[in-house]
């Protein structure tokens, strides 16, 4: 990831600073602009291609949620920017989807950029996409890298006039929306978790080199998910400032909640990373036992065997005049001999335990 991503900003070096290029890969054919506009009594919703109709749609006292599906149309994006009279710099981060989740406090708007997660069941691995959200007065604008999100519930709330959304403002929205995104961890964590039970009782049965593969695939992705997290902690305690523009002291409330959310979701990763750092331990204690089990019984063989070489060496020397050479039963009592030691030597390993 980390060389893409080095070869995709090489396209940006030399140039002007707010220079509008797309980092990251092109995921839907033509960019949607979907737009729901709401207050406690109406709600509309609409869908447009072109920024130009969003100013037909922008109204006093009401909440515009206009969110940008696709974001390799620098055209769009560019007129999206001028009509809200967004920074350059700032447009520039929303298109490079690899940057850093954070936060900024501009003098007529906040912007907020997180990791939405999503997990693939097939592959047993993390996706990330990154969702920019510029909150000003009256409005929310989100862009996203593609169709589908967290935010189906926060839609069908608007719509069905559940809960508090209808009757509050922007700055309850982008809470719903990030709290949305927070809450999206938990699921993600069920399944870590899930893959952590199943590794351990690898561990029990039958660890193998494929378990040890497991064991680091999953210590990445929890590396991943804490540096994606960790920011969060910082965005939702500057969400709570004093003096932040848009955003209303009964909101706040609700903010402190998320922020709490964050702690905790930080501490469930460390506990997890943790458990990893014990399961790899766990492994490399095994394969150190099991080498020693199979090295205690070679040289108990080794060691069994050496009395037997000591006297097949001393009859294996050719010299005329050995007595034993003319005992009619000198065979068959060296072979006595040989497994009577050998017996003896097997029941005294095994009185010590060594067997």
């Amino acid at each position: 990831m980390i060389k893409r991503l080095i070869k995709k900003r090489v396209s940006s070096v030399g140039l002007p600073p707010g220079t509008l290029i797309h980092v990251g890969d092109k995921k839907v054919e033509r960019v949607d602009i979907h737009v729901i506009d709401y207050d406690e009594n109406k709600v509309d919703e609409m869908h447009f291609s072109d920024p130009d109709d969003l100013s037909d749609i922008i109204r006093n006292n009401h909440v515009s949620w206009i969110n940008i599906n696709g974001l390799h149309n620098m055209d769009v994006i560019e007129k999206i920017g001028n009509k809200f009279n967004i920074h350059p710099l700032v447009l520039e981060d929303i298109l490079n989807t690899e940057h850093r989740p954070k936060f900024e406090d501009y003098e007529n708007y906040l912007f907020i950029i997180l990791k939405m997660l999503s997990y693939d069941e097939t592959n047993q691995e993390v996706i990330t996409e990154q969702v920019s959200i510029f909150l000003t007065s009256g409005s929310v604008i989100t862009f996203q890298e593609r169709e589908g999100d967290v935010f189906e519930g926060i839609r069908a709330r608007i719509f069905q006039a559940k809960g508090r959304l209808r009757k509050m403002g922007v700055d309850f929205l982008t809470y719903a929306l990030i709290d949305a995104i927070i809450e999206q961890f938990y699921l993600i964590l069920e399944k870590v978790e899930l893959r952590l039970e199943s590794i351990e009782e690898e561990l029990i049965k039958n660890p193998t080199s494929e378990t040890l593969q497991e064991i680091h695939r999953l210590r990445r992705d929890v590396l991943y998910l804490r540096n994606t997290a960790w920011p969060l902690r910082e965005i939702t305690n500057e969400f709570i400032r004093d003096d932040l523009p848009f955003v209303q002291e009964s909101t706040k409330m609700y903010l402190r909640d998320v922020y709490d959310h964050t702690i905790q979701i930080l501490e469930i990763l460390d506990t997890i990373r943790d458990m990893i750092s014990g399961m790899l331990e766990t492994y490399l204690s095994g394969v150190g036992n099991r080498t020693n089990e199979v090295m205690k019984v070679l040289t108990i063989i080794a060691t069994i065997f050496i009395p037997l070489t000591f006297l097949a060496g001393i009859y294996g020397m050719n010299f005329h005049y050995m007595p034993e050479l003319d005992w009619k039963l000198g065979y068959p009592v060296v072979w006595f001999i040989m497994i009577v030691i050998s017996l003896v030597m097997i029941c005294f390993f095994k009185r010590r335990k060594w067997l």
